[in-house]
């Protein structure tokens, strides 16, 4: 592989070839850079490609771009984006800014911590609401100042957004199939003509009233750092019509990939705030649109992707693809859901929902704190009350059914999606969720959530030890298990065994591909 590498890049693998001359030097590439972090700094050169949508082919060409990165990205991220230099050739040999022939250009810029990138950030758990709410507060401030001009707004016309939607679906009809059902192809696609068709004078409406603005153009979670302060970076500069855009397409595009890892508490949080700051009341109404546009998108690069015979991780690259259009379909499907997260005690119910509820943006209606509102205790008083008796009789916890029912029923009228958390241990109960859905015109999923009896004692101890708002306890178990009805009375498709005796990881695309088939 070395032998193949330029021989600008075997020297600046070396620290000799820096100026400072670093400890060590680590090399990343990508289809189109070469990237050298050396520590205290990042040096990228741009490879001598032609990929249609952007030309480096000629060192005038690279360095032209290398400008353009840095002046784009100081509107963001001035901190960071240092200069530009030349990598020259002498006796002395190839260096970062030597006194010989120029023969490459390198963008310099400070190297910031790859453990503070938001993607990696959100994975760990480790991004809070405030946190976003800093970060809608700069893209508001950017945008508000970001260049406009008749070009630029030409981008935002619905002829330019019907040119774009109709290359994503030309361009992965050859994926119907392998990776993206035909039912989910048929239905984005007509959802997005159809949203077109009816809102041609919003989209002209945006263009009068100037939101159509030269943006970052790539706006994911990947390229926002938290370090000593919030850099975001790496902005679009190959091709400027990938950054002329409505502003609430980039602030969809960030929204969505927040999503994609589980977590539309947090892109709820940025959008609220960002629609607070900017004052832009007109984005909310596009938001799903553009959602599903970005989520397609990232779904036809994961597929290109998959095509790359170089890319030897398919799996991953498959499970890409197919979560970013599942995602696509949650944003064009405009029905309310019901999830039932039904299983034994400590099978990780609870667990579940709650998940489920923070990744998808559901209200979670939990068995537990209903019961304990209706008996008019405090959730985390004790009730250790003996099998279906005190607080768990049979009356007791058909009153706590049709309650939650009841809220649901509200939530539904109103649009909104729910999960709920509760054993379900009753075959006519689930059929009692089921039919609320179906006459709210909602799609239905049941969740079950299996583990081993071993795995079930352990947790049920820890969590009476910790405390909870469950009572359920391993004395009795026994009981609930042999009470516990079979699920078997909702087709294969409306019903995702989860086995919990493992950490399950995140189980928001699981649901996300059960939801788009339903």
């Amino acid at each position: 592989m070395s032998s193949a590498l330029p021989p600008y890049v075997k020297a600046l693998l070396t620290p000799e070839a820096y100026p400072d001359h670093p400890a060590r030097v680590e090399m990343m590439q990508t289809q189109m850079s070469f990237v050298f972090l050396t520590g205290n700094y990042t040096y990228k050169t741009k490879k001598p490609v032609n990929l249609g949508y952007l030309d480096y082919t000629t060192l005038e060409k690279r360095l032209h771009f290398c400008r353009q990165e840095l002046d784009l990205n100081r509107r963001l991220c001035p901190g960071a984006y240092l200069d530009v230099l030349s990598i020259t050739d002498s006796k002395d040999g190839i260096k970062i800014g030597g006194s010989g022939e120029t023969i490459e250009y390198a963008v310099k810029m400070k190297q910031l911590p790859r453990d503070r990138m938001m993607d990696v950030l959100l994975k760990k758990d480790g991004v809070t609401p405030e946190m976003l709410v800093q970060v809608a507060a700069l893209m508001s401030a950017f945008h508000s100042k970001a260049a406009t001009s008749a070009e630029i707004a030409s981008y935002g016309s619905l002829q330019m957004i019907r040119t774009n939607t109709d290359e994503n679906f030309s361009q992965t009809e050859k994926y119907i199939g392998p990776i993206i059902p035909e039912r989910t192809f048929g239905f984005i696609r007509d959802y997005t003509n159809e949203f077109l068709r009816k809102n041609s004078q919003v989209f002209s409406r945006r263009v009068s009233e100037g939101r159509i603005r030269d943006c970052h153009g790539d706006l994911h979670a990947a390229h926002i750092c938290f370090g000593d302060e919030i850099y975001i970076y790496d902005c679009i500069e190959f091709n400027d019509r990938f950054r002329y855009s409505d502003v609430a397409s980039e602030i969809a595009f960030l929204a969505m990939d927040i999503d994609r890892y589980g977590r539309a508490d947090l892109s709820n949080a940025f959008l609220e705030a960002y629609l607070k700051d900017s004052g832009d009341k007109g984005i909310a109404g596009l938001l799903d649109f553009y959602k599903c546009y970005r989520a397609y998108v990232r779904g036809k690069v994961a597929c290109f992707k998959y095509d790359d015979p170089y890319i030897k991780d398919k799996d991953s690259t498959l499970a890409e693809a197919k979560l970013y259009f599942s995602l696509a379909h949650k944003y064009a499907d405009k029905r309310p859901v019901v999830i039932v997260v039904t299983g034994l005690i400590g099978s990780g119910k609870t667990t579940t929902a709650t998940e489920a509820g923070r990744g998808l943006g559901y209200t979670v209606l939990s068995s537990d704190i209903i019961r304990k509102e209706l008996a008019g205790v405090p959730a985390t008083e004790r009730h250790y009350d003996e099998f279906d008796k005190g607080l768990y009789s049979p009356e007791s916890t058909h009153k706590t059914y049709e309650e939650m029912l009841r809220r649901a029923r509200g939530l539904l009228a109103a649009g909104r999606s729910v999960v709920l958390d509760a054993s379900f241990k009753k075959r006519s109960d689930r059929l009692a969720a089921q039919e609320l859905a179906l006459s709210a015109g909602a799609g239905f999923l049941v969740v079950e959530c299996k583990a081993d009896d071993k795995n079930i004692k352990k947790w049920l101890k820890d969590r009476q030890r910790k405390g909870s708002v469950s009572d359920g306890r391993w004395e009795i178990f026994s009981d609930l298990k042999k009470d516990f009805e079979k699920v078997d009375e909702v087709p294969a498709g409306n019903h995702l065994i989860l086995d919990t005796n493992k950490s399950s990881g995140n189980i928001i695309p699981l649901i996300l591909e059960r939801i788009s088939g339903l």
